[in-house]
């Protein structure tokens, strides 16, 4: 027997198939989140706390750079912070956010791969051609962005942050929690993480025609000082750190171009 075409679906069907998609991704993140609460002392020990240490990658390279330019200023993190912990509840606390923020991102390619599936069936067979790699470009650049805000932005970030003093004349102690120190590398990650999805946002938005590359070059000056705001709210207000974060996110606006005119071109062959 022939099998029955798909009827469309109504809009209570599509809510009840975005609730299962949504439900597995929340017990993706769940599954992930137990495994590195399993391992959060280890994550903590090895992980979290390592971009404070002097043998880091980044802190080691800036400290040879240092020696080699004659310059004791690059040379960062050389004494570990003191981390306190203030409240009774504080470190199973820090234990359980740890995990749901691990979690999370290890369950970023399940989460957009069950975003893709939701949206697939409504594109057409060349549209779901075209962007049958997305769900490994959106989760490699998610991933690429996380690294280089944990190994640039959080050595940077706790370096002048951990050594600013507000008085010359006084000496103030800085007690660090756990729970500042962990948000601090956390936000810088996470926030990376998700500004690196600039050249996808580019391709959906030039995709649906609310921008062009006309657009973009047009309005690239503005996208400069947006960028140069970004990159002093993600890191710390250190300038050496603001600019190491602004030159990628203007190499990304270039890119997010790129992939405006490659795509708009291919509109354009469609619609003449």
């Amino acid at each position: 027997m022939a099998k029955k075409p798909k009827t469309e679906m109504s809009f209570l069907e599509h809510l009840e198939e975005l609730r299962w998609h949504i439900i597995r991704s929340v017990l993706a993140v769940l599954f992930f989140a137990v495994m590195v609460f399993i391992f959060v002392q280890y994550i903590f020990d090895y992980v979290l706390t390592a971009p404070q240490y002097p043998d880091f990658p980044t802190n080691r390279i800036l400290c040879h750079l240092s020696t080699v330019l004659h310059s004791p200023s690059l040379c960062i993190n050389k004494v570990p912070l003191p981390l306190k912990n203030f409240e009774l509840f504080g470190q199973f606390s820090a234990a359980m956010k740890i995990a749901g923020i691990g979690g999370f991102i290890l369950a970023t390619p399940f989460i957009v791969y069950e975003f893709w599936r939701f949206i697939a069936p409504a594109l057409h067979e060349n549209e779901r051609k075209n962007a049958r790699g997305a769900v490994f470009a959106i989760s490699g650049l998610f991933f690429l962005g996380v690294l280089f805000g944990y190994f640039i932005i959080a050595p940077f970030t706790i370096h002048f942050l951990g050594t600013f003093s507000v008085s010359n004349s006084s000496r103030v102690e800085n007690l660090i929690s756990i729970s500042s120190f962990y948000s601090s590398v956390a936000t810088s990650s996470l926030a990376s993480g998700l500004i690196f999805e600039l050249p996808i946002i580019s391709y959906f938005l030039t995709k649906i025609g609310f921008i062009t590359p006309a657009f973009l070059r047009k309005y690239r000056r503005h996208a400069v000082i947006v960028i140069l705001i970004v990159a002093a709210v993600i890191s710390s207000p250190d300038v050496i750190t603001q600019v190491l974060v602004a030159i990628p996110l203007l190499f990304l606006y270039e890119i997010s171009i790129w992939v405006s005119v490659s795509v708009y071109k291919k509109k354009e062959k469609i619609d003449s």
